[in-house]
């Protein structure tokens, strides 16, 4: 644990980032998934979007994990671990290609919005190492957001 930061503190810090790598690895795999099962007309430019998309999620969960290990808690070790803070949900329907965009889109907001909660939080209790980290994070999902919602327009 950062001997700048009290206990408690370091605490909350946590509880937000591990909020913030279950919402990620959820919203990793769904995207993973869509990639996996896009059809259409759109195909090969969904199916490269969604592993770009994918792809970046996946390095970002070992940043986000490594920090929660910086701050001295275990990163979680089991898929339901790591998914139970999450508040996104999978889906188990088969959707069409533009339904799996909307779906994407939406996901990005929530997960930019718990983002911010946590960036507050992590900047009420002067950790800005982990306020930094998790910025760069809410551009990434802003910018995605903005991006899926342009294709589905």
């Amino acid at each position: 644990m950062p001997t700048y930061m009290k206990k408690n503190h370091t605490k909350q810090v946590i509880e937000e980032l591990q909020h913030i790598l279950g919402d990620t690895f959820t919203l990793y795999f769904k995207t993973h998934a869509y990639h996996w099962n896009v059809e259409g007309p759109h195909f090969d430019a969904l199916h490269k979007m969604f592993e770009e998309q994918y792809t970046e999620m996946w390095e970002a969960m070992d940043d986000i994990a490594e920090r929660i290990r910086a701050l001295g808690e275990y990163a979680p070790s089991t898929v339901t671990e790591i998914m139970k803070p999450s508040d996104l949900k999978l889906s188990s329907k088969k959707m069409k290609a533009m339904d799996m965009v909307k779906d994407l889109a939406k996901d990005h907001e929530t997960l930019s919005k718990h983002l911010a909660n946590a960036i507050e939080k992590a900047m009420e209790v002067g950790d800005e190492a982990t306020a930094d980290m998790l910025i760069e994070r809410q551009s990434v999902h802003d910018k995605t957001a903005w991006m899926l919602n342009a294709t589905a327009s």
